[in-house]
């Protein structure tokens, strides 16, 4: 079953926060992804979501895991941390009930 990371973010240093995407996206090589969504100016429909949204497809939650907990990602995950507010959440993807 497909499994999503879906960031959801404000950026509040944007001195510094340019390193970060140019930082994560070769840390995706080799891994079995998909970037279903990069949006720096989401559009509100209901609530007060922030302004950044990034989806992230993969094969399953291990294969998500085993991305974000991987050393390369880890090494530079900082640059978004420090310079952002915001959650990344783990997703099963949908499955209709029968």
């Amino acid at each position: 079953m497909s499994a999503y990371l879906v960031y959801s973010y404000t950026v509040t240093n944007p001195d510094a926060y340019p390193t970060y995407p140019s930082a994560a996206m070769p840390t995706l090589d080799g891994h079995d992804v998909e970037v279903l969504v990069a949006d720096y100016e989401s559009e509100p429909m209901e609530g007060s979501p922030a302004p950044v949204t990034v989806v992230l497809r993969f094969e399953s939650k291990e294969a998500a895991r085993a991305w974000y907990e991987s050393n390369a990602y880890q090494a530079i995950k900082h640059h978004r941390t420090e310079n952002t507010e915001g959650f990344v959440a783990l997703c099963d993807g949908f499955v209709m009930p029968s």
